[in-house]
């Protein structure tokens, strides 16, 4: 702990006491202008085809509910879904409040989704657990 705390002292001294910056700023300001930062930008326009490409993977079992075995819509969780949806549109309203694309995007259709697996199992089986 005596080392860490030394370090710590050390390494805020020589980046930005003299400047008035805390420690955040100047890591973040050294972060922004490295290359770790470019790569990063490019990195957030991946994740908005990774956010948008994600929640498509429910399709499958959209389409055994809604097509081709609905008899068997018994067997999936209202709970759960019901769940997947809820916790999707708290995730859709935080990507909004921060706006971050990834994250309002990704969930958005992920909610839509989940609530059209939700709306498929009170169709074909009712109310489920």
């Amino acid at each position: 702990m005596r080392i860490y705390r030394m370090v710590l002292k050390r390494v805020v001294a020589a980046y930005g006491k003299d400047r008035g910056l805390t420690l955040a700023e100047t890591f973040g300001q050294k972060f922004i202008k490295s290359n770790l930062g470019l790569v990063m930008k490019h990195f957030e326009g991946f994740m908005v085809f990774v956010g948008i490409l994600g929640p498509f993977a429910t399709l499958p079992q959209l389409v055994k509910l809604f097509f081709t075995h609905s008899q068997h819509a018994s067997g999936q969780s209202l709970l759960t879904w019901s769940l997947y949806a809820a916790l999707s549109l708290l995730w859709f309203i935080y990507g909004l409040i921060v706006k971050k694309l990834p994250i309002y995007v990704g969930n958005g259709i992920s909610m839509v989704l989940n609530l059209l697996m939700v709306l498929g199992i009170l169709i074909h089986a009712g109310v489920t657990f």
